[in-house]
């Protein structure tokens, strides 16, 4: 048969004829009017923003204690960005309790117990074990957390967004059944004490031209003021990079005091939280910043509610426009402590570092040039122009300078925020601030920075705690969060503790951390340790991750490998907690 008579049999029918109908719905999820109307009365009046999309999630979370699918579709046909987009950043953060179509809400109270080494050590495992036998799963749902910023009162669970310091069964359920949700406001200095005692007096003097942006950046270079949430790099030089790009540009505040055992941030919202402000604006008045960000860890609930009460009313009082201070609420996500983590998630985006150059003083929030600073950092700026450069840097001891704030937890006597001369040893700062170890306890090593900052043993406690004095030893004194261990204290459980944080808080984005933490915990839990495999293992999540979360992951197994003696780690092998996983586990 013919082409032609192939073609002559085909039955052609007019478009109009009705086949293939168009689809009476668009397709995906439909957008029910009446949670589409509760949506627009929590946003209120309000233009929609597309960096706003974390905090409308927030608003649904508070408001109906989880995320509905038809919430969900409802935000994205309001901001007029595929369901994709509102999913995807939605379910990276862990504050989120997305429910699909077909499943259950949560229970209607969640507690969440800290899970972090300072709270394990004191007995957080326990903790939530007493919890969940002793509550109802259909009315209280029991989570572990990782790090709460309160390290010094474990261990600490969370009920809704009320915090229970030393907490323990019988407090966490009187708490529940008080209905106590909400956090405590501790006493604070507020706007009109901190004006009656000099306040904001060196901000106006900035705004009125009577000092010059260089001048105070001179006190900061002459005080050696550093980055302090963990980098070190010096204040001065970032104001100086950021100024000789081109404008508009951007301050933004790195609140996300995300690092296990580092508390100081928090000390300092919740006692004098002006001292901060006014650090903030100057820092925004000197490198002639559009608006000011502030990017505040969830875990923080107090201090949210103490920024938002305090900025009004320095915006009242003419200091800073209307509208001029953007304080906004992380989630639960210990990779936006990363600088460009953090501007993603300022941008209402998943907090997935970005691949450097170009750095974020180049192109930053909203691609453009921006200031990031630490809470600490600027809150030390007006300290510094009232007492001078001088008075700061010739507080250091062993060859440093300047005073740092230690977040000090474990196995210590007195654990909390010491503000202690810069250079100061280990076994200074148990002796003179911490009051020394614990009661029964026998010093056994200590973290210098954090989980990431490596682990030492007892016998090297004589090492100045400052930057740049613990690289030698394959440590770092990032935030200065110091945890004491103790004789008590079983090194493989301390190890994959600090592990296992690291696996559940990385991002994803690259395969060196996502793959190589899971790698390294399971190899941790084998009966023995293969040092070789895991030094390799090491090695290349420290030369290929993107960002510092996987290249210091390991530092505490290389660490303990190098300076614990061998026959201690192969007590502490066979005496460990730590469920062992058998040698297939790994593959």
């Amino acid at each position: 048969m013919s082409a032609d008579s192939n073609q002559d049999n085909v039955v052609r029918l007019h478009p109009g004829a009705g086949r293939n109908k168009s689809r009476i719905h668009l397709r995906g999820r439909q957008v029910h009017l009446d949670t589409l109307a509760q949506l627009r009365e929590l946003i209120g009046d309000q233009p929609i923003k597309r960096d706003m999309l974390i905090e409308y999630l927030h608003l649904i979370q508070d408001s109906y204690a989880y995320l509905s699918a038809a919430h969900l579709a409802a935000l994205a046909h309001e901001m007029n960005i595929p369901m994709a987009e509102v999913y995807e950043c939605a379910s990276f953060y862990a504050h989120f309790d997305i429910v699909k179509e077909g499943e259950s809400p949560p229970a209607a109270v969640t507690v969440r117990v800290c899970d972090s080494l300072s709270c394990q050590l004191a007995g957080g495992q326990q903790l939530k074990s007493a919890l969940e036998a002793g509550t109802d799963p259909t009315q209280v749902r029991i989570l572990s957390a990782p790090c709460m910023g309160r390290c010094d009162t474990a261990p600490v669970a969370e009920v809704g967004h009320h915090h229970v310091d030393r907490a323990d069964a019988a407090k966490v359920l009187a708490t529940i059944k008080a209905e106590h949700f909400h956090p405590d406001i501790p006493d604070y200095i507020a706007y009109d004490a901190y004006v009656l005692d000099g306040g904001y007096a060196l901000l106006n003097k900035c705004l009125a031209g009577d000092y010059s942006w260089e001048d105070i950046q001179k006190v900061l270079a002459d005080a050696n003021l550093k980055g302090l949430g963990g980098a070190g790099f010096p204040t001065h030089m970032k104001w100086k990079f950021v100024r000789q790009e081109p404008k508009p540009r951007y301050l933004a505040i790195n609140g996300d005091e995300g690092e296990p055992g580092t508390f100081k941030d928090r000390l300092y919202l919740e006692t004098d939280p002006h001292r901060f402000i006014e650090g903030a604006l100057i820092s925004a008045w000197a490198v002639e910043a559009e608006a000011a960000y502030i990017y505040l860890r969830d875990e923080y609930p107090a201090a949210l509610v103490i920024l938002k009460t305090e900025i009004a009313k320095v915006e009242a009082a003419g200091l800073a426009p209307a509208g001029g201070i953007h304080l906004r609420r992380a989630a639960g996500a210990y990779i936006c402590g990363e600088e460009s983590a953090m501007i993603e998630s300022l941008e209402g985006k998943p907090g997935l570092p970005r691949h450097r150059p170009p750095f974020v003083a180049q192109v930053g929030l909203f691609n453009r040039p921006t200031l990031v600073n630490n809470i600490e950092t600027v809150y030390w700026i007006r300290t510094l122009m009232d007492k001078g450069a001088d008075w700061f840097s010739s507080q250091g001891r062993n060859g440093s300078q300047g005073l740092r704030s230690f977040s000090v937890s474990g196995r210590v006597n007195n654990p909390g925020v010491k503000l202690a001369p810069a250079g100061i040893t280990m076994q200074e700062l148990m002796d003179e601030y911490c009051g020394g170890m614990a009661d029964g306890h026998t010093f056994k090593g200590y973290l210098p920075g954090g989980a990431s900052g490596g682990i030492l043993p007892a016998g090297m406690a004589d090492i100045p705690l400052d930057f740049g004095t613990l690289q030698a030893y394959g440590c770092f004194i990032g935030s200065a969060a110091v945890m004491v261990l103790s004789d008590h204290d079983n090194m493989r459980d301390v190890v994959v503790n600090l592990l296992k944080f690291f696996e559940d808080e990385s991002c994803g984005q690259c395969t060196p951390c996502r793959v190589g933490t899971e790698k390294m915990v399971k190899l941790l839990q084998r009966p023995d340790w293969d040092q070789v495999l895991m030094a390799e293992l090491g090695q290349a999540m420290c030369d290929a991750s993107i960002c510092g979360l996987g290249q210091a992951a390991a530092n505490p197994v290389t660490t303990v490998f190098k300076y614990f003696d061998a026959n201690l780690i192969a007590t502490d092998l066979a005496a460990s907690a730590t469920p062992v996983a058998s040698a297939g586990d790994i593959t």
